[in-house]
């Protein structure tokens, strides 16, 4: 366990599956009272109940990231359950296949709300806490497609590009406290999101074909994600913030 992490609270949104799930396990893992946040109340207790099952400590609580006054009631949970949050990884979003031609007025700012003003109300409430401890670590999930962009995806790539922004505005912003703010823009990782949109042919090619044109000739894993936020809530990345930190397998570079 890291000494760091131990007994710290550490809220994981969009943990009830995928990238989200890895990371509450491994923070679990590692020592922390991990809160998994989920759109789906009855997926995160049941993921909650696994982490507890393993051993850890964890709890559930239903959130949509996209309405304030919902995270505020389920951080108020958390905090009621396990005390002031001292981490915060942002994992919760939804994707966005669409001709640029057909983006209607609703599908932008839905994704927007979900990806980007999501992540604001999610880093915003979390960051008193932190204040007052003089101590926090805020890890958002952006999207390498911010990075490099990506066809018929205009919105979501946006919206994740904001995400990059929002995390170097508010590292520069937080440092001072004792808070460092970074972000991992994820590569081609196999998630249950992935693979239904392989299923519905909007990959482009099949999750081994895009494994074949990475470098390292992979696919990621939720768990490489995971590693990473390990390591930046850690106390040994308390010189890391405001970083747009690539686990991508040498996709981006």
């Amino acid at each position: 366990m890291d000494p760091a992490t131990q007994h710290k609270v550490a809220v994981v949104t969009g943990a009830a599956s995928g990238i989200g799930l890895a990371v509450a396990r491994r923070l679990a893992r590692d020592g922390a009272h991990v809160a998994v946040l989920d759109l789906n109340a009855d997926a995160a207790e049941t993921a909650a109940a696994k982490i507890r099952a393993d051993g850890g400590t964890a709890t559930a609580a239903q959130a949509d990231v996209s309405d304030r006054e919902s995270v505020d009631r389920a951080y108020a949970e958390v905090r009621a359950r396990f005390g002031p949050l001292a981490i915060l990884v942002h994992s919760a979003g939804i994707e966005g296949f669409d001709r640029f031609s057909t983006i209607t007025t609703e599908r932008w700012n839905r994704v927007v709300a979900v990806n980007l003003t999501g992540t604001f109300h999610c880093c915003q409430a979390a960051v008193e806490d932190m204040i007052e401890a003089g101590w926090g670590r805020i890890v958002t999930i952006s999207s390498s497609s911010a990075q490099s962009g990506q066809p018929f995806m205009t919105h979501y790539v946006a919206s994740k590009a904001g995400v990059i922004g929002l995390t170097k505005a508010l590292a520069l912003e937080l440092g001072p406290s004792g808070i460092t703010v970074n972000t991992i823009p994820p590569g081609f990782i196999d998630t249950p999101m992935t693979r239904r949109s392989e299923e519905r042919g909007l990959l482009g090619g099949s999750v081994d074909h895009h494994a074949s044109l990475t470098p390292v000739r992979r696919a990621g894993l939720p768990e490489d994600i995971a590693a990473a936020c390990a390591f930046l809530v850690s106390e040994e990345a308390g010189y890391v913030t405001g970083q747009v930190f690539g686990v991508n397998g040498g996709r981006n570079t």
